[in-house]
């Protein structure tokens, strides 16, 4: 059995407009925009559940600049910016 997810474009997550699902392929902290370090963005992006494989989809957009965004990740729903967004590689 084919995975679906295997011939879609791998995109970041900030880059979702509502209504979108995936599944997350990696986390990719570098050039993001955070003010966190890579280490610690990508370390706090995992205990939130940001893992690899876990489905995802994006619930609603914040009024001003679309900021934040709440993502279902599995069962759970998170708000997260979309800066620190840009560190999850979705297809």
């Amino acid at each position: 059995m084919t995975d679906t997810n295997d011939t879609r474009p791998h995109m970041p997550l900030g880059l979702a407009l509502r209504g979108y699902t995936g599944v997350i392929q990696h986390l990719s902290a570098r050039d993001t925009g955070s003010a966190l370090s890579d280490i610690e963005l990508e370390s706090r992006l995992i205990e939130l559940g940001f893992v690899e494989g876990a489905r995802v989809e994006v619930l609603h957009e914040g009024l001003v600049g679309r900021d934040p965004i709440a993502v279902r990740v599995d069962s759970i729903t998170i708000a997260v910016r979309r800066r620190e967004a840009m560190a999850i590689i979705v297809a």
